[in-house]
């Protein structure tokens, strides 16, 4: 599974390297609103989208939703996760190019492993890297990888619990792939 993992990412890598240069792709995008859903959280088990707004030619601002409904190891996740992020555009051409984003992130899942059952609430940040193309036809690619830290707590109705959360408290790597649409 990691070996396809990895093989995916740098397929996603590669393919803006390859991409030829032609006139559909914008180079000052008159659109102020992005919708997107990210493709490579499908794989883990989690429905994620986004909505990204330019504030400014430096500045845009988006907001993350997602579900998760997972099992790992005997533990079953259930819940949401919010995440905003700030998008810095260097070369001031938000929303069409490079960025860099500090973001905050909320989770909150009910947990479940065999008759025990809790919740966990997790609270972190981080910081990202991306690129983002917008076609003159709306459609948007992006592509972004980063890392984070988070923390957090566990309620469990007994008094010993068996929950598997470790993949969320700490560091981390935060990647994705989005496809959406430019309006």
């Amino acid at each position: 599974m990691k070996k396809a993992a990895i093989l995916l990412l740098v397929i996603l890598f590669a393919i803006p390297a390859f991409a030829q240069q032609d006139e559909s792709v914008t180079t000052t995008a008159t659109e102020k609103n992005v919708f997107k859903i990210n493709s490579l959280s499908l794989l883990l088990g989690t429905g994620s989208i986004f909505y990204e707004r330019k504030f400014s030619d430096l500045i845009s601002g988006q907001l993350g939703v997602a579900y998760m409904g997972v099992k790992i190891s005997d533990t079953k996740f259930r819940g949401y996760i919010l995440t905003p992020e700030v998008r810095i555009h260097p070369k001031k051409n938000a929303i069409d190019g490079f960025y860099i984003a500090p973001y905050m992130r909320y989770q909150n899942y009910s947990l479940s492993s065999g008759s025990d059952k809790g919740t966990l609430s997790s609270v972190g940040g981080g910081l990202l890297v991306g690129r983002q193309w917008i076609k003159k036809s709306g459609f948007t690619m992006d592509l972004f990888f980063g890392g984070h830290y988070s923390t957090s707590s566990i309620k469990s109705d007994s008094e010993t619990s068996s929950f598997k959360t470790d993949f969320i408290t700490g560091f981390g790597v935060r990647v994705g792939f989005a496809l959406g649409f430019a309006f």
